[in-house]
């Protein structure tokens, strides 16, 4: 069987099979890997998958990115290792629902990603006997479920950059009290400066003794397993009809999961791309024009405050566009085919305060800000295009990693999970770097 093969989205001539796409995490010419086909999965498989439990659905979704690299039992024991928590799906009103992802370790969306990704980067390595250093930006969550997924492996060391100034205290809490191999970097910006740090990094050649490889949504090994919640979504909730996708959106490589997922026959009739004031892709949905936000904007959902998503790069290509690292469009996507296929909205923090608390109110159902942007897009599409079910919104996060906002809004300390109840009595393990390359190249070069 021959092995599907990436190619990068700055238009390389190289092709690289799973493995080396994900132990590599970026193309050498700072472009980011794509399938260079999409495999389908028929109809009546998809109906099937209403009887399946998760990790066996991720096996259909996933396993044909794999092919042949890893034999089919071993790639069967990992998912069930990496899926081994609920994914609860809650009706709000009539065929309306919230899908939470917040039910694994780190209590995010993200650990769906990074668990399996950790095992299969685990796996390749001890196999070929290497080591590589994990190097990750992260707004909010990525870092902690990254860490998560790798600490204590002795093949691995975890950097993880964040803004210093822009996380909540249990986010960063996740990342800096595990110590051991895992590296947390405070860094003196935005979370644009990590992830462009982070880039520079992997395409610069005096680091490539280091085997540097990326654990963001830039690697597609943590975007493919993305694609597997939306068919355990439609296999819930759907009894044959399309369904209306709402994805709070920051970084993209959320939604570049679903598209995925669409484009592999999951019957998707439209995506609410529900981002913060952080508002380039509904702009440039909107007028065609693409303008990168630098600064981005500050916002409550601070996970989402990004001004140039890296995944909108896979976005256009998917689209026949291109769309390089520095946000410049160097070929036209399809905007009439995005338009068909997605509702682009912004939503403002005092839109997203109300919506916590008319949710609550009204069904007693406790969002976070991630999800409460995700809802308030679904209801924006209820409005202005059509009132549709079955429909699913995406909650990303547990309320409890955002305490001080919940409290602010509805008087309700939100429960907290065993998970992150102990972080606060455990020592915290920080290093201060400034935003220059310098810092962060030097500290690598100790890693050694």
């Amino acid at each position: 069987m021959s092995n599907l093969m990436f190619y990068s989205t700055n238009g390389s001539p190289e092709r690289v099979d799973f493995r080396e796409a994900l132990l590599s995490g970026q193309a050498p010419d700072m472009g980011l890997y794509m399938p260079e086909e999409i495999p389908r999965i028929g109809t009546e498989e998809i109906v099937r998958f209403s009887k399946m439990r998760y990790p066996e659905i991720a096996y259909r979704v996933v396993g044909p990115y794999i092919g042949d690299l890893i034999p089919k039992e071993d790639l069967v024991s990992i998912l069930e290792d990496a899926y081994n928590f609920d994914v609860p799906i809650e009706r709000v009103f009539d065929r309306a629902h919230i899908m939470r992802l917040d039910r694994g370790p780190t209590c995010s969306f993200k650990d769906f990603a990074a668990r399996l990704m950790g095992r299969l980067v685990q796996y390749f390595l001890e196999r070929e006997g290497r080591s590589v250093i994990i190097l990750t930006a992260t707004s909010g969550d990525t870092g902690s479920a990254v860490a998560h997924a790798f600490y204590g492996l002795s093949n691995v060391q975890v950097v993880v950059l964040y803004p210093r100034d822009e996380v909540t205290e249990r986010q960063r809490k996740q990342m800096t009290t595990l110590g051991g191999n895992v590296h947390a970097l405070a860094v003196d910006g935005k979370f644009d400066d990590c992830q462009a740090l982070v880039k520079r990094a992997f395409a610069d050649p005096e680091l490539r003794d280091l085997n540097l490889s990326s654990a963001n949504s830039i690697n597609v090994g943590r975007l493919l397993p993305q694609a597997v919640y939306y068919f355990y979504a439609y296999s819930r909730i759907s009894e044959g009809e399309e369904i209306v996708i709402s994805v709070p959106s920051g970084n993209f490589g959320n939604l570049m999961g679903g598209l995925i997922a669409m484009r592999m026959g999951l019957p998707v009739r439209r995506f609410v791309v529900a981002t913060n004031e952080n508002d380039e892709f509904p702009v440039f949905m909107r007028t065609g024009i693409y303008k990168p936000i630098r600064p981005s904007r500050n916002c409550i959902s601070n996970a989402m405050n990004v001004g140039h998503p890296s995944n909108l790069a896979r976005v256009f290509a998917l689209y026949g566009g291109w769309l390089d690292e520095k946000g410049e469009v160097r070929r036209e996507p399809d905007l009439d085919a995005m338009r068909r296929d997605m509702f682009a909205v912004s939503v403002s923090d005092d839109e997203t305060r109300k919506t916590i608390k008319e949710v609550y109110e009204r069904y007693r159902v406790l969002l976070e800000p991630h999800g409460a942007v995700g809802w308030a897009g679904l209801m924006r599409y209820f409005e202005e295009v059509e009132r549709w079910e079955p429909t699913v919104s995406l909650e990303t996060a547990d309320p409890a990693k955002f305490p001080e906002e919940i409290i602010r809004v509805l008087g309700v300390t939100p429960p907290l999970p065993r998970a992150m109840a102990e972080l606060d009595s455990l020592e915290e393990h920080i290093k201060e770097i400034s935003g220059s390359y310098e810092s962060l190249k030097s500290y690598l070069r100790g890693l050694r």
